[in-house]
């Protein structure tokens, strides 16, 4: 695609008809203290040679070869060899849904099976064809199902993750809707009666996530039959969906929305991820996103097509379910070609593996004196507390090529001190002891 700069005129131009008199005025709801101020300090230009070597530096600079206990909605788990194998291939390695899907078949079935796939994992009826993350999933979760229902009040549980539920209030904060959030009990699960008072016939949906942020599984039933008894959708957020090898899928809910990375994308500081969001058939109109049907042709062949597309942006502009109007082919090809490599059973022993090293952690800590703060079920991440300073052990962790788990103090100062971390298969149980001896002494 060509630069075309634009002339000081044009620019004044386009800020007139937006209503702006300066180009401040048009970026001043960005607080001044995340501002840059001055001048790039930008060096010569450089050589072929001498920025390949600038980037082989930086690269260096990565976490290789080293135990990751963090999770926090990103997940360390094994890529089997044959996902970069198959996505390399040149008719794969795109991230953007074909226009002209009668040239595209092979593109347009791979997000088919996606979608499929990711019904069976959710025990919903239909899915989309990707999201952009989980931070997005949950707003146009959200979204649709304001849409459905057409009330203005929304309630999110405090124990979703906190950065979703900051995206969450970037799309709610410009709209005529109300968002509450209700607190967690002291088992780590959303507190139900707090729930209760906070429900009304006003409520457009309930908010949660299982596992939650705190590793704690929700009880979905239980918060699916308070939320309907007054005609609010139940969501459901699944930040972690290897649980889903083992936990019975949220079928009580109205709404399945997540993040697909530990379904094998890679981690990555800053993405690309892949959300992915699923819902019974009766709200299939008010979904955003890409929907990839299955067809026939004149011919009697089987095909595949983009199907509801009146529902998109590029049809319906004003009217669109959303505003994002692509989806993640890629990174849902991963995770489409990861869950079928695994399979039911595979993902069953994959699930099975990562409770086992949290449950053995769970051990350790408590013989070396430290506990966990919560005591309803968990999956692959543990809150512990009792431990000692965080910012000094983590340090000696670092020199033991180890990451520790994150300070909850970041996101929830009433938990300062207390330590998040995460269990998955990569983490053998020797770090996990080297990690509880540190942590501990």
């Amino acid at each position: 695609m060509r630069y075309l700069p634009k002339s000081p005129e044009e620019r004044q131009q386009m800020l007139r008809e937006i209503g702006c008199d300066s180009v401040e005025q048009l970026f001043a709801s960005i607080p001044p203290e995340v501002r840059f101020q001055g001048n790039l300090a930008l060096g010569p230009g450089q050589s072929e040679p001498e920025i390949l070597d600038y980037f082989r530096k930086r690269a260096a600079e990565n976490a290789r070869d080293v135990t990751s206990f963090l999770g926090a909605g990103v997940y360390d788990h094994y890529r089997p060899a044959v996902l970069d194998a198959l996505i390399s291939r040149s008719e794969f390695y795109t991230a953007y849904t074909p226009y002209q899907p009668e040239i595209s078949q092979g593109t347009l079935q791979a997000i088919f099976e996606f979608q499929t796939l990711m019904c069976q994992l959710t025990g919903m009826d239909v899915a989309n064809a990707s999201l952009y993350d989980g931070s997005t999933a949950l707003p146009e979760s959200v979204m649709m199902a304001i849409r459905a229902n057409g009330r203005k009040r929304v309630l999110v549980a405090r124990s979703v993750h906190p950065e979703y539920r900051q995206v969450l209030k970037t799309y709610l904060q410009h709209q005529s809707l109300a968002l509450d959030e209700v607190p967690y009990a002291e088992s780590g699960q959303a507190d139900a009666g707090a729930l209760g008072e906070r429900l009304g016939p006003d409520v457009a949906a309930v908010a949660v996530q299982s596992p939650n942020f705190f590793g704690i599984v929700e009880d979905i039933p239980s918060l699916a039959e308070r939320a309907h008894s007054l005609g609010a959708l139940l969501i459901v957020m699944i930040a972690e969906p290897v649980s889903l090898g083992i936990l019975r899928p949220p079928v009580e809910a109205d709404i399945v929305a997540g993040e697909g990375q530990s379904l094998g994308v890679p981690l990555s500081y800053g993405g690309p991820y892949v959300g992915f969001l699923a819902a019974r058939e009766k709200y299939l109109r008010s979904m955003p996103g890409r929907l990839v049907g299955q067809t026939v042709d004149s011919e009697g062949n089987r095909g595949f097509c983009l199907t509801l597309a009146t529902r998109e942006q590029h049809i319906r502009r004003e009217k669109a379910t959303s505003n994002i109007c692509t989806n993640q082919a890629l990174c849902a090809l991963m995770v489409t070609i990861f869950l079928s490599v695994y399979g039911k059973q595979g993902l069953r022993e994959l699930a099975i593996q990562n409770l086992s090293k949290a449950r053995y952690a769970a051990e350790r800590f408590h013989q070396a004196g430290a506990r966990l703060r919560f005591r309803a079920p968990y999956f692959n991440e543990l809150v512990v507390t009792g431990l000692g300073s965080h910012r000094q052990w983590k340090e000696r962790l670092l020199e033991q090529k180890i990451i520790g788990g994150l300070d909850l103090g970041r996101f929830y100062p009433e938990l300062d001190g207390d330590v998040l971390c995460c269990f998955t298969e990569t983490a053998a149980r020797e770090k996990i002891d080297q990690l509880v001896k540190i942590a501990t002494e």
